[in-house]
């Protein structure tokens, strides 16, 4: 097993892991870490733990220092200037003409490099705009193509539920979505009901994806013939998460019977009706 600790960039970004040393660090402690050529200011998420190795990349790097208070005033310092910046480089798109959309700026620590992640729909040459910014703002210039839930990620905003987008506030990773996801639930199938300000399928949808595949597997389908205490009778409606299922009896009122599914006799019915 090997200690590590987890750290994020950004809020709600990707989780990469560190060696802490012999040093103890608690949650949203800040930290100093060395990565990708460059230096970079991050968070704590995760404290110290341990890990199999099997599930940790091959460089785990340790950990330079804590960041101290002047750390954490260069930090803001670039968030400020990043901030500024993003405004010359959308100019700058601009009197260049090409098709993307600048979305955000970042220095890294020691601002030896500048990212600007974009979006565009088609594969855009930069390669002008790029020698500009970098004799512009002194450093070097990198320029990165993002998606449209990277973007959501990004800027944030409110979802359909009134809350903060998850991907901006809590989602570390994307998982894969998909209308199977909506089909099981049994949601509308209606894309402005199941999609997110990204325009994709909402994240939510994997939340309880597990319990319901679940829950299908444990329960009758549609249209099966099932004995209750009352007698046979046909599915006719399903609460996957309560386990509750409505049954039509064979013989009674046209109305439905829910039972829990523990109450229908094992062993006995199941039959395609």
């Amino acid at each position: 097993m090997v200690e590590v600790i987890g750290i994020r960039y950004r809020a709600a970004g990707q989780i990469y892991y560190f060696s802490p040393g012999s040093e103890t660090f608690l949650y949203n402690d800040q930290v100093i870490v060395h990565a990708q050529e460059s230096t970079y200011f991050a968070t704590v998420a995760i404290p110290n733990k341990q890990m199999s190795p099997d599930d940790l990349p091959n460089d785990v790097r340790p950990i330079m220092r804590r960041a101290t208070d002047q750390d954490v005033n260069k930090h803001e310092a670039n968030l400020k200037e990043a901030k500024e910046a993003l405004q010359i480089g959308k100019q700058k798109i601009r009197e260049h003409e090409l098709a993307m959309k600048l979305i955000h700026i970042e220095y890294t620590f020691d601002r030896s490099k500048m990212i600007f992640q974009f979006t565009a729909d088609n594969r855009i040459d930069f390669r002008e705009l790029v020698k500009e910014l970098a004799s512009i703002f002194k450093t070097r210039i990198e320029l990165r193509q993002v998606g449209v839930r990277d973007e959501a990620k990004i800027l944030g905003g409110i979802g359909p539920c009134g809350r903060q987008l998850c991907c901006s506030t809590f989602l570390g990773d994307f998982v894969p979505v998909s209308i199977k996801m909506a089909k099981d639930q049994g949601l509308s199938l209606n894309p402005a009901k199941i999609s997110g300000l990204c325009g994709r399928l909402m994240c939510c949808l994997n939340y309880e994806n597990d319990e319901y595949e679940q829950a299908k597997k444990e329960l009758p389908d549609y249209g099966q013939e099932v004995m209750t205490p009352e007698g046979k009778g046909k599915v006719v409606g399903l609460n996957l998460l309560s386990r509750i299922v409505q049954v039509r009896l064979f013989g009674g009122p046209p109305t439905a019977v829910e039972y829990e599914y523990e109450e229908l006799k094992a062993g006995e019915g199941h039959e395609n009706g």
